[in-house]
């Protein structure tokens, strides 16, 4: 049995609480809002961001971060990305050297653009960082519908030692690689297409619009990956295509539903509200675009985005002037005969 805390008792920090106690660890759950321990605590549910999804007597629920991080096995980070410094500086004091730290969520820092691996390092010099990432909506997860899930870590013990906390069940599934940079990229970016892919859905266009924007958009993430060092199979894996084929698709994608309400007239701000939760790849559209210009790579789906985003350009129109570009070849390492 191995003693997890959880810092972040949102939807996604609560379903891999379920996981984890499923498989017989000890779990702590923490979360900064007072209402949200006590409701956890009187309700055994997350009843805002995991209606359904009851939780067991063996979770500890708490709103003290040194209890939830000190002398634990592996600390789960599982706040929003915009929180991940902050939430990251609080923890710092109570982590003692070489302790797992695990990130689960997804971004890119706007103003450093760094990976949220990268930012914990800063703030936690002293911690062993990984993350865990891959196509696992949490409302799935929470109900035990099989998920597969990478595990990435600098060593291959500490994410050997991360899937096996979390595989020993039938339904949450946990692969490793080595490749943390390329994981947080598919991770971070598959949220700005999948606003796209939602704003097409609010338009009204069809399948064929949808394929275009999913398949261009891995285009554009593969591009910047390779240039700043990421591996091709990680793109084209769980974590790359697999994460932004259910971003875009699914019913229950925030970045999905955001994308969608913008298509259908909403400003970005009135989408952010309608949703009610961190919607993460309006954060890290600007980072993609700083990036892209820091590494000299082409990224026309995600600067339309940005423009939809913070200019108030009309979906349609963006649209539009994608469909206008100049003349391409699809692959231009493919030479004619």
């Amino acid at each position: 049995m191995a003693r997890v805390g959880i810092v972040g008792a949102g939807s996604w920090g609560t379903a891999l609480a379920t996981v984890l106690d499923k498989n017989g660890h000890q779990v702590t759950l923490w979360s900064i809002v007072e209402a949200e321990i006590a409701m956890l605590k009187e309700k055994h549910e997350q009843t805002e961001k995991l209606p359904g999804v009851i939780l067991s007597d063996n979770i500890v629920f708490t709103c003290d971060i040194e209890e939830t991080v000190t002398g634990m096995d592996a600390v789960i980070l599982a706040v929003p990305s915009p929180f991940t410094r902050s939430t990251a500086k609080m923890m710092a004091p109570h982590i003692r050297q070489n302790q797992i730290i695990v990130s689960v969520a997804k971004g890119i820092e706007e103003d450093t653009l760094m990976p949220l691996s990268d930012i914990i390092e800063e703030e936690i010099p002293a911690a062993d960082v990984a993350v865990l990432c891959g196509p696992s909506h949490a409302e799935e997860v929470g109900r035990g519908v099989p998920t597969a899930v990478v595990a990435g870590a600098k060593t291959k013990k500490t994410a050997e030692y991360i899937q096996s906390i979390f595989m020993n069940n039938e339904f949450f599934r946990v692969y490793t690689s080595p490749d943390v940079l390329g994981m947080e990229l598919g991770g971070a970016l598959k949220n700005v297409i999948a606003l796209a892919a939602g704003m097409a859905d609010g338009l009204g266009y069809g399948d064929n619009s949808k394929a275009a924007l999913i398949t261009r958009g891995i285009a554009e993430v593969t591009r910047l990956a390779l240039v700043m060092g990421a591996k091709m199979e990680t793109i084209s894996g769980l974590t790359g295509i697999g994460d932004l084929i259910v971003t875009c698709a699914s019913k229950h994608s925030r970045n999905r539903k955001a994308g969608m309400l913008m298509g259908q007239g909403y400003t970005m701000q009135q989408a952010m509200d309608e949703v009610k939760m961190v919607v993460e790849g309006v954060y890290s559209a600007k980072a993609a675009i700083g990036l892209a210009k820091k590494y000299q790579v082409s990224m026309p789906l995600i600067e339309q985005v940005n423009e939809v985003l913070f200019a108030n350009k009309p979906a349609m129109e963006a649209v539009a002037e994608l469909m206008l570009r100049d003349k391409k070849v699809e692959h231009a390492d493919l030479e004619w005969e």
